[in-house]
C-alpha cells in the first residue's frame, strides 16, 4: 500500500512540476514574441522543469536540451540588454545564409551522432526524433539569443513535429503547450519583422 501511495504522490509530483513548465513556458514565448527582457528569467523557470519532466520521460536529449537553454538564456539575457552598439539593446536582426548554411550542416551531423548514440547506448525511447528535434531546437534559441528574425521560422518548424512526439508520449500538457507555441511563433515572426522594418524604434524595451 505504500508503494502505491508513493507512486502516486510521484506522479502527483510530477503533473505539477508539468504544470509549472507549460505555464511559466507560455508566459516565455509569449514575452519573446513581444521583445520583453522577462523572457529570459521566465524562461529559467521553465527549462529547469522540463529538465525534471523529460528525465522522467526518458527523453535524455531534451532533457539535455533544456540544459542547454539555461545557459544559453542566461547568455541571451545579457545579448538582449547589452549586445548593441555601445552595449544598447540588442536589436532584430536577419541570418547570413552561410551562417545558415553552417547551422543547417552541423544540425544533421549532430542528429545522426546523438540519435546513434541514445539508440545503441541508452534506453531512450524515439532516439533519431528526439535527436534531431533537439539538434534543430539548438539552431533555434541560439538564433533567438542573438536575435534573428529567423529563429521564429526555425521554431514553427520543430514544434510541429513536438507536438506529435510529446503527445505519443502522454505528456498531454506539453503536446497543447507546443500548440500554443507554434501560434505565439506566427505572432513573434510578424512582430519582430516589424520592428526591423522601422529602426528608429527600440528594439529592448527593459522596464515595459
Amino acid at each position: 500500500m505504500d508503494i502505491l501511495q508513493n507512486i502516486t504522490e510521484a506522479w502527483q509530483a510530477m503533473q505539477l512540476i508539468e504544470v509549472i513548465g507549460v505555464l511559466t513556458g507560455i508566459v516565455n514565448v509569449w514575452l519573446a514574441a513581444r521583445q520583453h527582457i522577462w523572457t529570459w528569467p521566465v524562461g529559467l523557470v521553465s527549462v529547469a522543469m522540463y529538465v525534471l519532466v523529460f528525465y522522467d520521460a526518458r527523453l535524455y536529449a531534451d532533457m539535455g536540451l533544456n540544459v542547454f537553454y539555461f545557459v544559453t538564456s542566461l547568455y541571451g539575457w545579457y545579448i538582449w540588454l547589452y549586445g548593441g552598439k555601445n552595449h544598447t539593446g540588442r536589436r532584430v536582426g536577419r541570418v547570413r545564409r552561410k551562417e545558415m548554411a553552417a547551422l543547417l550542416g552541423l544540425g544533421v551531423v549532430f542528429t545522426l551522432a546523438l540519435g546513434y548514440f541514445l539508440d545503441n547506448y541508452t534506453n531512450a525511447d524515439l532516439s533519431y526524433a528526439d535527436a534531431g528535434t533537439t539538434a534543430i531546437s539548438l539552431i533555434g534559441y541560439w538564433m533567438m539569443a542573438k536575435k534573428l528574425l529567423e529563429n521564429w521560422i526555425v521554431w514553427v518548424v520543430v514544434d510541429v513535429f513536438y507536438v506529435g512526439i510529446y503527445f505519443y508520449k502522454e505528456l498531454y500538457l506539453t503536446s497543447f503547450l507546443y500548440v500554443v507555441f507554434l501560434l505565439l511563433c506566427v505572432k513573434g515572426y510578424r512582430d519582430w519583422r516589424k520592428d526591423l522594418r522601422v529602426p528608429q524604434q527600440p528594439a529592448v524595451q527593459a522596464g515595459a
